[in-house]
C-alpha cells in the first residue's frame, strides 16, 4: 500500500505546482496588462508637475498648476484605467472596428461611415476656440505620452493582436458625436411611420399606436414659467400628404441595431423647500449597462479649472457635475433635431428647386482584418448622406439624412468646457449658448440659494405643413429655416413653483409656441418625484437618496383597474389576480408579484405585434387605451374584446414558469455585458457582470429589461446629489468601477455599492489616497 501513499503524496506536490504556476501566471498577467499608479513618471508635453493621487474606490483627484496640464494629466489617467474602451470607441466612431475585429462588424463600419461620424468630428475640431483647443490638444498630448512609455496594454489588445495608434484630436470629439447618436432617435421613428404608412395605415391609426403625450401629465416647465420674446415662425403639425410618396419606398430598411430605451432623472429643489434652506440637486443618467461603466469619477484642480463629478473616457471634462459655486445635472430631451428627406433621382443627381443638383460623393476605404478591403461609395445631398446607400435596395428612393451633429460647426465640447467653469447662471447660459447635441435638459443650483433649467440644442424651425414625424420631399420646399435663438429655448429661473423636475417627460407647458418634439417618454418618473417631492414640506439629503432608488411601479398603479374588471380564465389565474391587488405595487427584488406583473404587460404588449412588426409594442397608453375602449387587434381567433385578450395573456403568464413564478431578481438581473469578450466563452465569466435588481422601466430606480427574458440592459449609469449647504457633503457613484482591467480590483469593486443604493463621498478634499502618483516634465 505504500505505492498508494506514494502517489497520493505525488498528487498532492503536482497539484500543489499547478495551482502555484496558475497563481505565478495571474500574477503575471496582472502585472503585464495593469498600470502602475504610484511613484513618478516623466512624461513629454508637460509643463510643470501633476499630482495624480486616487482614493480607496479608485476616484482620481489632479492637482495641476495649469489648466493644459490638468487635461493633459486627464488624458493619461484615462489611458491607464480604460485604453482598451478608448479604443473601441474611437474605432466604432470612425467605422474602423473591423481593421482589428474582421467581417463581423463590417455591415456596422458600414452604416458609421456613410453617415460621417469622423468627417464631422474633424469639422467641430477647426470651429472650437482657443482655450478649448488647448484643452483637447493637450488631453490628446497626455494620452500619445503615455502610449509612448510602452505600458502594459490591456487583455483585448492581446486577444486580438494589435497596438493602439497615436491619439489624434478627432478620435475624441467623435465619441461625443456617437453619444449624440445615442441619445436621438427620431429618424427611425421617421422611418417607422413611412413603413406603416407604405402598409396603408391611416394617420389616425399611427396616432393610436403612438398616442401623443397626456395634456394631464406633468412638464418640465409650468404655464407660468413661460416668459418669451414673441415666435419667430409658427409650426404645424400633419404628414398626411406623404402617404402617397411613402407606398413607394421598399417595405423597410434593414438597419444595424435597435435603439434601446435612454432615460434619465434629474431634479432641483430650492431653498424653500429643502430642510437646510439651500438648494438640493439630483441626477442619474439611464444608459445601457456594459463592462467596464461608460463614466470615470474624477475631481481636477487648476487654476481656471476646478471641478468634480464624471467624466467620459476620451473626452477632456467633467460631464456632469459641480464646481465650488455651481453644479448641474442633465437628462436627454428627446428634440426632433433630425429629418430624412426623399429625394428625387434624375440623371447627373437629385432634383432640387426645380434644377439639378449633383450628389457629392467621397470614397471611404474599410480595412477588414483577414479580408479584403471594401470600397464604399457614399453620395451626399445639400441636406446630409444617403442612409438607404448602407443596404442594397435597388430601386428605392434615395433617403437624405439632415441632422444637426452633422453640421460642420459644433462647439458642443467647448459648452461642456464653459459649464464646469461658471460661477453664476448668467455664466451658465453663456456656456450653454455654444451647444449643439445632443439636446439635454440642464438643472442648476447655487451657492446662493439660485436654481435654474435651460434645454440647449440647435432646434430646427420648420415650415407650416411639416411636423418632423414623417420624411418629407427633398425639393426644396421642406427646407429648415434656421434655429431657434437661445432665448426661445424652454427655460426657467427660480421657478415659483421651487422645484423642477424632468424625466424625458414632455418639456413644455400649453403655450409654448415652438415645437420642440411630438414624442417623449412616459410621464411616470416625472410624476413620481413630484409625488415624492410634495408629500413633504421640507426635504433633506437623505429623501434625495430615497428618491434616486424608489422602486414604486407607478405602470402597476395605471394596470390595477384592469386586473380589477378582468374575469380570470383559470383558478390559478384568479388566485394571482387577488395576489396582485393586494400587492403595493413596490418591485422588489426578493419578490413574486413583480415577475407575474411584468410577464402579464409583456405578454400583453404582443397585442399589435402582426401591425407593428415587432413582438413586443412598449406603448403603454395604447394598451390601457385598448383594454378600456376596445381595440380592433383584440379580435383573435381566440378572443372577441380586450378583456378576453388581458385574461389570455395571464395565463400565458403564469404558464412562462410553470405556474411556479420565480422572485423578481432571479430573472430580472443588471447585466454588464463587455463589448467584445461577451459572447467569447469562457472569457466572459471573466469580463461580465449580473446582479439582481428591482425596479422596472418607470421606476424612478429605472431598470429596463429585455422582454423576451426580462434581463436588465438600461439603468442608473451614474448618481449624483448635491447638497449647497455644504458641497463636500454630496453624493456620487458608477456602477462597476474605475478600471476597466479585467484582472483589477478596480473593475467592479463599486458595483454592490451601486446596487444596494450607496455612495461614495462627493469631495474635492483630501479623503486619504491609496495610491500617489506625480507625473513631472521629461527633460
Amino acid at each position: 500500500m505504500l505505492w498508494l501513499r506514494f502517489l497520493g503524496r505525488l498528487l498532492l506536490v503536482l497539484i500543489g505546482l499547478v495551482l502555484l504556476l496558475g497563481m505565478g501566471g495571474w500574477f503575471w498577467l496582472r502585472g503585464a496588462t495593469l498600470p502602475q499608479h504610484a511613484g513618478r513618471l516623466a512624461l513629454k508635453g508637460l509643463s510643470a508637475p501633476v499630482e495624480m493621487n486616487r482614493t480607496a474606490e479608485g476616484v482620481l483627484h489632479i492637482k495641476a498648476q495649469t489648466d493644459a496640464d490638468a487635461f493633459f494629466a486627464l488624458g493619461v489617467a484615462h489611458a491607464q484605467d480604460r485604453l482598451w474602451q478608448m479604443e473601441f470607441q474611437r474605432r466604432v466612431g470612425a467605422g474602423r472596428l473591423s481593421e482589428v475585429v474582421g467581417k463581423a462588424t463590417l455591415t456596422q463600419d458600414r452604416f458609421l461611415r456613410t453617415w460621417g461620424f469622423y468627417r464631422a468630428a474633424e469639422q467641430a475640431y477647426v470651429g472650437l476656440s482657443p482655450y478649448a483647443l488647448s484643452a483637447v490638444d493637450a488631453y490628446v498630448a497626455g494620452i500619445n505620452a503615455y502610449l509612448s512609455t510602452n505600458p502594459p496594454l490591456p487583455l483585448e489588445f492581446r486577444l486580438l493582436g494589435f497596438r493602439p495608434e497615436p491619439w489624434k484630436p478627432a478620435d475624441v470629439l467623435v465619441w461625443a458625436k456617437m453619444m449624440s447618436y445615442d441619445l436621438s432617435g427620431n429618424w427611425r421613428s421617421e422611418l417607422q411611420r413611412l413603413q406603416w404608412a407604405a402598409k396603408g395605415m391611416a394617420p389616425e391609426r399611427m396616432s393610436r399606436l403612438k398616442p401623443p403625450y397626456p395634456t394631464d401629465a406633468p412638464t418640465a416647465l409650468q404655464a407660468e414659467d413661460l416668459q418669451l420674446p414673441p415666435p419667430t415662425r409658427p409650426d404645424g403639425e400633419s404628414a398626411r400628404s406623404l402617404l402617397t410618396l411613402a407606398a413607394r419606398l421598399p417595405q423597410a430598411l434593414h438597419l444595424p441595431g435597435e435603439q434601446m430605451a435612454r432615460a434619465s432623472n434629474n431634479w432641483v429643489i430650492g431653498p424653500s423647500r429643502t430642510v437646510s434652506g439651500k438648494p438640493l440637486l439630483a441626477n442619474d443618467p439611464h444608459l445601457g449597462l456594459g463592462a467596464p461603466s461608460v463614466w470615470y469619477l474624477v475631481h481636477m484642480e487648476a487654476p481656471t479649472y476646478k471641478a468634480i463629478g464624471t467624466s467620459f473616457p476620451g473626452l477632456p471634462a467633467v460631464v456632469i457635475g459641480r464646481n465650488e459655486r455651481i453644479g448641474w445635472g442633465v437628462t436627454t430631451v428627446g428634440a426632433d433635431v433630425q429629418d430624412l428627406y426623399i429625394m428625387e433621382e434624375v440623371a447627373g443627381g437629385y432634383r432640387y428647386k426645380g434644377q439639378v443638383e449633383p450628389w457629392r460623393i467621397r470614397t471611404e476605404v474599410i480595412k477588414v482584418k483577414g479580408e479584403p478591403d471594401v470600397t464604399l461609395q457614399v453620395r451626399e445631398s445639400r441636406y446630409g448622406p444617403v442612409i438607404n446607400d448602407v443596404v442594397n435596395n435597388p430601386g428605392a428612393r434615395p433617403l437624405s439624412l439632415r441632422w444637426t451633429s452633422l453640421d460642420d460647426t459644433d462647439r458642443t465640447m467647448e459648452a461642456f468646457l464653459g459649464i464646469a467653469r461658471a460661477q453664476n447662471w448668467e455664466q451658465f447660459k453663456a456656456a450653454l449658448a455654444l451647444y449643439n447635441a445632443p439636446s439635454q435638459n440642464f438643472v442648476y443650483a447655487d451657492v446662493d440659494g439660485n436654481i435654474g433649467y435651460m434645454a440647449p440644442a440647435r432646434f430646427p424651425i420648420r415650415k407650416p405643413g411639416h411636423s418632423g414625424l414623417m420624411p418629407v420631399p427633398g425639393d426644396g420646399n421642406w427646407d429648415w429655416q434656421g434655429y431657434l435663438p437661445q432665448d426661445q429655448w424652454p427655460q426657467v429661473y427660480n421657478p415659483k413653483e421651487g422645484f423642477i423636475v424632468t424625466a424625458n417627460n414632455k418639456v413644455t407647458a400649453p403655450g409654448y409656441p415652438h415645437t420642440i418634439s411630438l414624442e417623449w417618454e412616459e410621464p411616470y418618473r416625472a410624476q413620481r418625484i413630484r409625488e415624492l417631492i410634495l408629500a413633504k414640506d421640507k426635504l433633506s439629503i437623505d429623501d434625495m437618496v430615497s428618491m434616486q432608488q424608489d422602486i414604486t411601479s407607478l405602470l402597476f398603479r395605471e394596470f390595477k383597474p384592469v386586473l380589477e374588471v378582468l374575469n380570470p380564465l383559470s383558478e390559478n389565474a384568479r388566485q394571482w389576480k387577488a395576489r396582485l391587488l393586494a400587492w403595493d405595487g413596490v418591485m422588489r427584488a426578493e419578490q413574486v408579484e413583480p415577475t407575474v406583473f411584468q410577464t402579464w404587460y409583456t405578454e400583453l404588449s404582443r397585442l399589435p405585434s402582426k401591425e407593428v412588426g415587432q413582438d413586443f409594442w412598449e406603448q403603454p397608453r395604447y394598451l390601457l387605451a385598448a383594454m378600456r375602449q376596445g381595440d380592433p387587434a383584440c379580435q383573435t381567433a381566440d378572443t372577441q374584446t380586450c378583456l378576453d385578450y388581458a385574461a389570455l395573456a395571464l395565463d400565458k403568464a403564469l404558464d412562462r414558469f410553470g405556474n411556479n413564478p420565480p422572485r423578481w431578481g432571479e430573472v430580472h438581473r443588471a447585466t454588464f455585458p463587455h463589448a467584445i469578450l461577451t459572447n467569447v466563452s469562457p472569457l466572459n465569466r471573466l469580463s461580465d457582470r449580473a446582479v439582481p435588481h428591482g425596479g422596472d422601466r418607470y421606476t424612478l430606480n429605472r431598470a429596463s429589461y429585455d422582454p423576451a427574458n426580462f434581463r436588465m440592459t438600461v439603468g442608473s449609469s451614474y448618481r449624483h446629489i448635491l447638497d449647497f449647504a455644504d458641497l463636500e457633503r454630496s453624493l456620487f457613484i458608477i456602477p462597476m468601477g474605475q478600471s476597466g482591467g479585467l484582472l483589477s480590483p478596480a473593475y467592479d469593486n463599486l458595483l454592490q455599492k451601486w446596487a444596494s443604493g450607496q455612495y461614495l463621498p462627493m469631495r474635492m478634499g483630501e479623503t486619504g489616497f491609496r495610491t500617489r502618483q506625480t507625473l513631472e516634465p521629461q527633460r
